[in-house]
């Protein structure tokens, strides 16, 4: 397991402390140091994607953050994969509805930040598949022979903050996965599909009868953002 505070993303606080829900406790720290946690969120534009997908869903992920948690979210920083930026930005977000393909630049500068241990959280919109075949299809091409795989239930990000013992359809009698990129055995990036932005931002008014179940999705979210800080 990577410890990411001691990774050199230049101004960025990778501390969290003491971040606790009833008897969820992930170590406690002292006071001061838990209102210092720091929480930087780079909403990437990638492709023909601006950063705007689903309109407020980056800002909604802060506040949702923010709210539920000790962690202090400075800001949303919109950036290019191939920005020099993102090297202090510890996690990053992206989503989007169609289909796209990243260049050889973008794929080595995503791969030289998620080594060095930056985190991707990416959702596809609105249940289109397009989005969520292409990042695995591209996520992929990062780090030879680690191709991105379902996260099973009993993986940590499950119950990194709230414990969800599987996700729920909002359709009804199937459960959803997380799949994630792997790099020698750390998880370094998650998908969710289903439109799981949808949920967690918009309680799924987008995409009405299909998705993760809202509450799910806010869960899984909040876990996600904990997962990437602790781990």
């Amino acid at each position: 397991m990577r410890n990411r505070r001691s990774i050199g993303f230049a101004g960025a606080t990778l501390a969290v402390f003491g971040v606790t829900l009833g008897a969820a406790r992930l170590g406690a720290q002292s006071a001061s140091a838990e209102k210092n946690a720091t929480f930087f969120v780079g909403r990437l534009q990638f492709g023909s994607n601006n950063g705007g997908d689903c309109g407020d869903v980056g800002h909604d992920l802060i506040r949702l953050v923010s709210r539920t948690s000790a962690i202090h979210v400075q800001e949303e920083r919109k950036l290019k994969l191939a920005d020099a930026g993102l090297f202090e930005t510890p996690f990053l977000f992206m989503n989007g509805h169609n289909d796209f393909v990243l260049s050889a630049s973008e794929l080595e500068n995503v791969k030289t930040y998620l080594s060095r241990g930056g985190f991707v959280f990416a959702s596809g919109c609105c249940t289109n598949p397009q989005f969520p075949t292409a990042w695995r299809r591209e996520f992929s091409r990062i780090f030879t022979g680690e191709p991105v795989r379902e996260i099973p239930y009993d993986h940590l990000i499950y119950r990194s903050f709230y414990k969800l013992e599987r996700l729920r359809s909002a359709k009804g009698g199937r459960d959803i996965h997380l799949e994630g990129l792997f790099h020698q055995g750390d998880l370094v990036a998650v998908m969710g599909e289903e439109g799981l932005c949808c949920g967690f931002s918009m309680a799924n008014s987008c995409n009405v009868g299909n998705g993760v179940v809202p509450d799910d999705a806010k869960k899984i979210a909040l876990n996600i953002a904990v997962y990437s800080l602790t781990h």
